[in-house]
């Protein structure tokens, strides 16, 4: 046997990896599905409950707390009993969040849809990174997280049109429920089918070093080290600081720039209701690209800076009123590219933050940076459109994306910092 084989991992098939980065993408898309399980329902939902802008954007909230706390402490869990069980039980709560919706009837009922609903997504990031993480090959790893990103913007794009387009073609925005309840149940059985590609108890971290000596490549912590020790570390506080910025931005216009757009340029539904869809396909363009200039870039909060830049300068001239009602539709839509584009760039930037054997716990902790943002963006977002002022929904959402900006600089400036300092440590 040639010894170098005993240190060189066999490649792995491009078969095998892309099976687990498709089963991943196909839940991962179903989580941000449920995601806007009520925000393109709420013309429907204001005229049958007679609700505000303001109690629309509290059931956003009640999501996004729910999945925010849950997110952070799945980390754990999918550390502990591994991430493919989690998966599915996520997926059962997708289920009955719908079902809660389609027979609610009063505010309550979408109350518990939308607790239903933020429990299951909870534990989507830790699952979905700690089996991209433990099954998919180094090489492919930038490929894998912009795969992700498209699969969750594509969810995001296809729930309006899919819930909408149920709610109109039946009359009943109720079908509209029973429909997301099949889909969910449809996306459970094919991971069922395929489950033995979900197994992350196979593999090992990163790929891309060997485990230490007398260490199994999975283990968690080092020994003598508190589970809770990577919370000391600035770069995981700076990367939740930055989903949370760069959150509030996307919460301004999944539930509301269609709303803000009706308002400012007297545009129809039938075309407003068109922006959040026609956003995220854009944001996925993007994220294909964005994908090899992760696997490539070296200085990752450039990208960042730069994408994010163009997706602010273009939702401020949307919210400046300048432009005729059809190209401020066209411009907000467009801006997703910049989004897109940086959300490879934001994943593996959080990887090379990320200690060894804590994976599940720092991406579970960073992404609820997601759903704070999510949560408190929502009922303030809702009161400046209940008090007209429906042109701030664009500047909101560009200042929260400069200062998404600066948190990645801070998180690449100390990354730059730890790897001039391993040199220096080992020459010592």
């Amino acid at each position: 046997m040639n010894p170098a084989s005993i240190d060189t991992p066999a490649a792995v098939p491009l078969r095998q990896d892309a099976r687990t980065i498709g089963l991943i993408g196909l839940a991962h898309g179903s989580s941000h599905f449920f995601h806007m399980l009520l925000p393109p329902m709420f013309p429907w939902l204001i005229e049958a409950f007679h609700l505000s802008y303001a109690e629309l954007g509290f059931l956003v909230s009640l999501f996004f707390v729910i999945s925010g706390v849950g997110q952070a402490l799945s980390g754990f869990l999918v550390d502990r009993v591994g991430a493919r069980p989690v998966l599915f039980a996520a997926l059962g709560c997708f289920i009955a969040s719908s079902l809660a919706a389609a027979t609610a009837h009063s505010y309550g009922g979408l109350m518990l849809a939308a607790a239903l609903a933020g429990l299951g997504n909870a534990p989507f990031h830790p699952v979905d990174f700690t089996i991209l993480n433990k099954r998919v090959s180094a090489a492919r790893l930038g490929h894998a997280f912009s795969v992700h990103g498209i699969s969750g913007n594509l969810g995001w794009a296809l729930a309006p049109v899919f819930l909408g387009g149920i709610a109109v073609a039946s009359g009943s925005w109720r079908m509209a429920y029973l429909g997301a309840a099949a889909y969910a149940v449809l996306v459970l059985v094919v991971m069922l089918l395929n489950r033995d590609a979900l197994d992350d108890r196979l593999g090992a971290w990163a790929h891309d070093k060997p485990a230490a000596p007398g260490r199994p490549a999975s283990a968690g912590a080092p020994a003598g080290e508190h589970t809770l020790a990577f919370l000391k570390l600035p770069s995981v506080w700076l990367c939740f600081s930055f989903f949370f910025w760069t959150t509030v931005a996307l919460s301004a216009i999944q539930s509301f720039a269609s709303p803000a757009l009706r308002a400012m340029y007297g545009l129809p539904l039938e075309l407003t209701a068109l922006v959040v869809t026609g956003y995220m396909l854009a944001g996925a363009a993007g994220m294909v690209l964005g994908g090899f200039i992760a696997a490539r870039a070296e200085r990752l909060e450039r990208v960042i800076a730069l994408c994010l830049g163009f997706c602010g300068l273009m939702l401020m001239l949307v919210g400046s009123g300048w432009l005729p009602g059809p190209a401020a539709l066209v411009v907000a839509a467009l801006a997703g590219l910049g989004t897109g584009l940086a959300g490879p760039s934001r994943d593996m930037l959080i990887k090379r933050a990320a200690p060894p054997g804590a994976t599940g716990r720092v991406y579970g902790t960073v992404y609820s940076g997601l759903d704070l943002g999510f949560a408190l963006a929502a009922p303030l977002l809702g009161r400046l459109m209940d008090a007209g002022q429906a042109h701030a929904i664009f500047f909101v959402s560009a200042g929260a994306l400069i200062a998404g900006v600066a948190s990645a600089a801070l998180v690449g400036r100390g990354i730059a910092a730890l790897r001039r300092s391993v040199p220096a440590t080992v020459a010592a």
